[in-house]
Protein backbone atom coordinates (compact mmCIF):
# COMPACT_ATOMS: atom_id res chain seq x y z
CA UNK A 1 0.00 0.00 0.00
CA UNK A 2 2.85 2.37 1.01
CA UNK A 3 4.37 1.88 -2.22
CA UNK A 4 1.35 2.27 -4.52
CA UNK A 5 0.42 5.55 -2.47
CA UNK A 6 3.82 6.71 -3.52
CA UNK A 7 3.35 6.70 -7.21
CA UNK A 8 0.39 9.24 -6.84
CA UNK A 9 1.56 11.15 -3.62
CA UNK A 10 3.77 13.92 -6.02
CA UNK A 11 0.54 14.91 -7.17
CA UNK A 12 -0.97 18.58 -5.48
CA UNK A 13 -5.11 18.75 -5.45
CA UNK A 14 -8.01 20.96 -4.92
CA UNK A 15 -9.08 21.58 -1.32
CA UNK A 16 -12.45 19.57 -0.69
CA UNK A 17 -14.70 18.27 1.76
CA UNK A 18 -12.29 18.22 4.63
CA UNK A 19 -10.72 22.14 4.41
CA UNK A 20 -11.98 23.04 0.72
CA UNK A 21 -13.12 25.52 -1.83
CA UNK A 22 -16.50 25.24 -4.14
CA UNK A 23 -15.21 23.48 -7.58
CA UNK A 24 -16.29 25.73 -10.53
CA UNK A 25 -19.34 25.31 -11.70
CA UNK A 26 -19.44 22.89 -14.77
CA UNK A 27 -19.51 24.20 -17.97
CA UNK A 28 -22.83 24.10 -20.27
CA UNK A 29 -21.48 21.04 -22.96
CA UNK A 30 -24.37 19.57 -21.33
CA UNK A 31 -27.22 21.13 -23.28
CA UNK A 32 -29.18 19.59 -25.74
CA UNK A 33 -31.29 20.17 -28.90
CA UNK A 34 -34.82 21.84 -28.25
CA UNK A 35 -37.94 20.05 -27.52
CA UNK A 36 -40.78 19.44 -30.37
CA UNK A 37 -43.41 21.39 -28.21
CA UNK A 38 -43.39 24.59 -25.80
CA UNK A 39 -43.44 23.75 -22.23
CA UNK A 40 -46.46 25.56 -20.19
CA UNK A 41 -45.33 28.76 -18.30
CA UNK A 42 -45.89 28.23 -14.53
CA UNK A 43 -49.12 29.43 -13.00
CA UNK A 44 -49.56 33.45 -12.56
CA UNK A 45 -48.31 34.71 -9.60
CA UNK A 46 -45.90 31.91 -8.42
CA UNK A 47 -43.16 32.41 -11.03
CA UNK A 48 -40.32 29.37 -10.59
CA UNK A 49 -37.31 31.38 -9.95
CA UNK A 50 -38.32 33.51 -6.72
CA UNK A 51 -40.99 36.30 -6.55
CA UNK A 52 -39.66 39.71 -7.22
CA UNK A 53 -39.96 41.82 -4.07
CA UNK A 54 -42.09 44.56 -3.94
CA UNK A 55 -41.52 47.35 -6.60
CA UNK A 56 -39.22 45.15 -8.35
CA UNK A 57 -38.83 45.75 -11.89
CA UNK A 58 -40.53 43.49 -13.95
CA UNK A 59 -36.96 41.45 -15.79
CA UNK A 60 -36.49 38.21 -17.54
CA UNK A 61 -33.30 37.59 -14.42
CA UNK A 62 -36.24 37.84 -11.44
CA UNK A 63 -38.40 36.13 -13.79
CA UNK A 64 -41.80 37.60 -13.74
CA UNK A 65 -44.88 35.21 -15.02
CA UNK A 66 -45.42 37.10 -17.79
CA UNK A 67 -45.14 34.19 -20.38
CA UNK A 68 -41.15 34.25 -21.18
CA UNK A 69 -40.17 32.40 -24.14
CA UNK A 70 -38.83 29.87 -22.43
CA UNK A 71 -35.51 27.79 -23.34
CA UNK A 72 -36.81 24.76 -24.61
CA UNK A 73 -35.48 21.32 -23.48
CA UNK A 74 -36.32 17.94 -24.99
CA UNK A 75 -38.50 15.48 -23.83
CA UNK A 76 -37.34 12.68 -21.28
CA UNK A 77 -35.84 9.67 -22.79
CA UNK A 78 -37.38 6.43 -21.40
CA UNK A 79 -34.57 5.50 -18.62
CA UNK A 80 -32.70 2.14 -19.04
CA UNK A 81 -31.10 0.02 -17.50
CA UNK A 82 -27.96 1.84 -19.36
CA UNK A 83 -28.13 5.24 -19.16
CA UNK A 84 -29.05 7.52 -16.01
CA UNK A 85 -31.18 10.98 -17.02
CA UNK A 86 -29.66 14.00 -14.78
CA UNK A 87 -30.71 17.27 -15.13
CA UNK A 88 -28.85 20.78 -14.56
CA UNK A 89 -30.05 24.05 -13.22
CA UNK A 90 -29.87 26.82 -15.87
CA UNK A 91 -31.63 29.45 -13.35
CA UNK A 92 -31.06 31.13 -10.53
CA UNK A 93 -32.86 30.23 -6.77
CA UNK A 94 -35.30 27.96 -8.73
CA UNK A 95 -38.04 26.44 -6.60
CA UNK A 96 -37.42 23.21 -6.13
CA UNK A 97 -41.82 21.90 -5.02
CA UNK A 98 -42.74 18.97 -2.93
CA UNK A 99 -45.03 18.23 -6.33
CA UNK A 100 -45.14 18.48 -10.45
CA UNK A 101 -46.83 22.06 -10.07
CA UNK A 102 -46.59 25.57 -8.62
CA UNK A 103 -49.28 25.54 -6.00
CA UNK A 104 -47.21 22.91 -4.25
CA UNK A 105 -45.27 23.61 -1.28
CA UNK A 106 -41.47 24.83 -1.60
CA UNK A 107 -38.61 22.18 -0.19
CA UNK A 108 -35.87 24.08 -1.37
CA UNK A 109 -34.08 26.44 -4.12
CA UNK A 110 -31.69 25.50 -6.78
CA UNK A 111 -28.67 27.08 -7.23
CA UNK A 112 -27.66 27.83 -11.22
CA UNK A 113 -25.13 24.62 -12.03
CA UNK A 114 -26.72 22.35 -9.67
CA UNK A 115 -27.55 18.75 -11.11
CA UNK A 116 -29.77 16.20 -10.24
CA UNK A 117 -30.17 12.63 -11.18
CA UNK A 118 -34.18 12.40 -12.52
CA UNK A 119 -36.66 9.97 -11.69
CA UNK A 120 -39.17 10.20 -14.70
CA UNK A 121 -40.91 13.65 -15.97
CA UNK A 122 -44.18 14.52 -15.28
CA UNK A 123 -45.57 17.00 -17.88
CA UNK A 124 -43.09 20.02 -17.76
CA UNK A 125 -41.42 18.89 -14.39
CA UNK A 126 -38.48 16.74 -13.44
CA UNK A 127 -38.88 14.57 -10.75
CA UNK A 128 -35.86 14.35 -8.87
CA UNK A 129 -33.97 13.33 -5.30
CA UNK A 130 -33.39 15.84 -3.07
CA UNK A 131 -32.58 16.03 1.04
CA UNK A 132 -33.71 12.63 1.60
CA UNK A 133 -37.00 13.70 -0.88
CA UNK A 134 -38.32 13.61 -3.58
CA UNK A 135 -38.53 17.19 -5.22
CA UNK A 136 -39.96 19.02 -8.49
CA UNK A 137 -37.53 21.26 -11.18
CA UNK A 138 -39.49 22.75 -13.86
CA UNK A 139 -38.10 22.13 -17.29
CA UNK A 140 -37.98 25.21 -18.57
CA UNK A 141 -34.56 25.87 -15.89
CA UNK A 142 -32.81 23.03 -16.85
CA UNK A 143 -31.13 20.88 -19.15
CA UNK A 144 -30.59 17.10 -19.58
CA UNK A 145 -27.63 14.81 -20.19
CA UNK A 146 -26.68 11.02 -19.52
CA UNK A 147 -24.35 8.86 -17.52
CA UNK A 148 -23.69 5.01 -18.48
CA UNK A 149 -24.67 2.86 -15.60
CA UNK A 150 -22.77 0.05 -14.31
CA UNK A 151 -23.81 -3.17 -14.79
CA UNK A 152 -22.97 -3.86 -11.51
CA UNK A 153 -26.48 -3.93 -9.51
CA UNK A 154 -24.69 -2.87 -6.03
CA UNK A 155 -23.08 0.10 -7.36
CA UNK A 156 -26.24 1.48 -8.83
CA UNK A 157 -28.00 1.05 -5.32
CA UNK A 158 -25.08 2.72 -3.51
CA UNK A 159 -25.08 5.91 -6.04
CA UNK A 160 -29.22 5.84 -5.50
CA UNK A 161 -28.38 5.85 -1.83
CA UNK A 162 -26.02 9.50 -2.33
CA UNK A 163 -28.56 10.62 -4.98
CA UNK A 164 -30.84 11.29 -1.49
CA UNK A 165 -28.21 13.19 0.14
CA UNK A 166 -28.00 16.24 -2.58
CA UNK A 167 -28.58 19.48 -1.10
CA UNK A 168 -27.86 17.98 3.16
CA UNK A 169 -25.64 20.37 4.16
CA UNK A 170 -21.57 19.92 4.55
CA UNK A 171 -20.61 19.64 8.81
CA UNK A 172 -16.93 18.84 8.83
CA UNK A 173 -16.54 15.85 11.53
CA UNK A 174 -20.28 15.28 11.23
CA UNK A 175 -21.55 11.62 13.86
CA UNK A 176 -20.45 8.11 11.31
CA UNK A 177 -23.31 5.78 10.53
CA UNK A 178 -21.16 3.55 12.27
CA UNK A 179 -17.81 3.31 13.99
CA UNK A 180 -16.45 1.30 10.70
CA UNK A 181 -17.09 -2.40 12.19
CA UNK A 182 -21.03 -2.21 11.78
CA UNK A 183 -21.53 -0.79 15.80
CA UNK A 184 -24.12 2.03 15.22
CA UNK A 185 -23.43 5.72 16.92
CA UNK A 186 -25.17 7.58 18.67
CA UNK A 187 -25.84 11.14 17.51
CA UNK A 188 -25.67 10.22 14.01
CA UNK A 189 -28.01 11.88 11.81
CA UNK A 190 -28.71 12.20 7.69
CA UNK A 191 -29.48 15.88 8.17
CA UNK A 192 -25.35 16.52 7.99
CA UNK A 193 -22.35 14.65 6.34
CA UNK A 194 -19.02 15.40 5.56
CA UNK A 195 -17.24 13.89 2.64
CA UNK A 196 -16.26 10.28 4.09
CA UNK A 197 -18.93 10.09 6.04
CA UNK A 198 -21.28 10.32 3.28
CA UNK A 199 -19.46 7.49 1.52
CA UNK A 200 -19.39 5.79 4.34
CA UNK A 201 -23.03 5.89 4.21
CA UNK A 202 -24.17 5.08 0.86
CA UNK A 203 -21.91 1.81 0.72
CA UNK A 204 -23.25 0.82 4.13
CA UNK A 205 -26.66 1.45 3.27
CA UNK A 206 -26.76 0.47 -0.85
CA UNK A 207 -24.10 -2.34 -0.37
CA UNK A 208 -23.51 -3.35 3.81
CA UNK A 209 -20.01 -2.24 2.62
CA UNK A 210 -18.33 -1.46 6.16
CA UNK A 211 -15.77 1.21 5.42
CA UNK A 212 -14.05 3.03 8.34
CA UNK A 213 -14.53 6.53 9.43
CA UNK A 214 -12.20 9.31 7.58
CA UNK A 215 -10.65 9.38 4.42
CA UNK A 216 -7.13 8.54 5.78
CA UNK A 217 -8.47 5.12 6.92
CA UNK A 218 -10.82 4.43 3.73
CA UNK A 219 -7.92 4.86 1.67
CA UNK A 220 -6.39 1.55 2.64
CA UNK A 221 -9.54 -0.43 2.18
CA UNK A 222 -11.04 -2.25 -0.77
CA UNK A 223 -9.33 -2.51 -4.12
CA UNK A 224 -7.15 -0.06 -5.65
CA UNK A 225 -7.76 1.17 -9.42
CA UNK A 226 -4.85 2.68 -11.68
CA UNK A 227 -6.30 6.03 -13.18
CA UNK A 228 -6.98 5.09 -16.38
CA UNK A 229 -9.73 2.54 -15.25
CA UNK A 230 -11.56 4.48 -13.54
CA UNK A 231 -15.39 3.00 -13.18
CA UNK A 232 -18.58 4.50 -11.95
CA UNK A 233 -18.58 4.05 -8.37
CA UNK A 234 -15.24 4.11 -7.74
CA UNK A 235 -14.28 5.93 -4.77
CA UNK A 236 -11.71 8.60 -5.57
CA UNK A 237 -9.01 10.07 -2.52
CA UNK A 238 -7.75 13.30 -2.86
CA UNK A 239 -5.27 15.81 -0.89
CA UNK A 240 -6.50 19.68 -0.52
CA UNK A 241 -5.23 23.10 0.47
CA UNK A 242 -4.41 22.04 3.85
CA UNK A 243 -2.69 18.81 3.26
CA UNK A 244 -0.33 18.60 0.29
CA UNK A 245 2.61 19.03 1.75
CA UNK A 246 2.20 16.50 4.26
CA UNK A 247 3.71 13.22 3.81
CA UNK A 248 2.23 9.63 3.40
CA UNK A 249 -1.17 8.78 4.15
CA UNK A 250 -1.39 12.21 6.14
CA UNK A 251 -1.96 14.19 2.57
CA UNK A 252 -5.36 12.49 1.89
CA UNK A 253 -8.24 14.99 2.60
CA UNK A 254 -11.00 14.50 0.91
CA UNK A 255 -13.34 11.71 -1.08
CA UNK A 256 -15.62 11.33 -4.02
CA UNK A 257 -17.85 8.91 -5.58
CA UNK A 258 -17.04 8.70 -9.26
CA UNK A 259 -20.10 8.61 -11.36
CA UNK A 260 -18.54 8.66 -15.06
CA UNK A 261 -17.60 10.74 -17.86
CA UNK A 262 -15.78 12.94 -14.99
CA UNK A 263 -18.80 13.46 -13.33
CA UNK A 264 -18.71 12.65 -9.05
CA UNK A 265 -21.06 13.31 -5.80
CA UNK A 266 -19.43 14.40 -3.04
CA UNK A 267 -19.99 16.73 -0.30
CA UNK A 268 -17.78 19.75 0.30
CA UNK A 269 -17.74 23.04 2.45
CA UNK A 270 -21.17 23.66 1.72
CA UNK A 271 -23.52 21.01 0.60
CA UNK A 272 -23.52 17.24 -1.16
CA UNK A 273 -23.36 17.87 -4.98
CA UNK A 274 -22.78 16.29 -8.28
CA UNK A 275 -19.36 17.91 -9.84
CA UNK A 276 -17.84 17.73 -13.15
CA UNK A 277 -14.49 16.82 -12.48
CA UNK A 278 -11.88 19.89 -13.28
CA UNK A 279 -8.36 20.52 -14.33
CA UNK A 280 -7.67 21.93 -11.16
CA UNK A 281 -9.41 19.34 -9.06
CA UNK A 282 -7.61 16.67 -11.05
CA UNK A 283 -4.36 17.60 -9.72
CA UNK A 284 -5.26 17.07 -6.35
CA UNK A 285 -5.77 13.36 -7.43
CA UNK A 286 -4.18 10.74 -5.18
CA UNK A 287 -6.12 7.44 -5.23
CA UNK A 288 -8.99 5.66 -6.06
CA UNK A 289 -10.35 2.90 -4.35
CA UNK A 290 -13.00 -0.02 -5.47
CA UNK A 291 -15.35 -1.21 -2.53
CA UNK A 292 -18.32 -3.35 -4.51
Amino acid sequence: MCATLALFLAFPIYACSENSTQAPTPPNEEQTSPLPETPEAPEQGTPEQGTPEQGTPVTPENNAPQSPAPEQTPPLQPQTQKTQSYIRCIGDSVNLRSGAGTSYTVLGQAEKGTMYAVIERTGNWYKVKYKNKTAYLYSEYATMFSIKKSENEKVEKVIDEAYNLIGIPYVYGAVRLHDGKGNFLKGFSVNKFDCSSLVQFSFYEGAKVLLDVTTRTQVVQGKYIPKNQLSRGDCIYFTNESRQYKTGIERVGHVAIYLGDDYILHTASDYARIEKMTASRWKFYIETRRFV
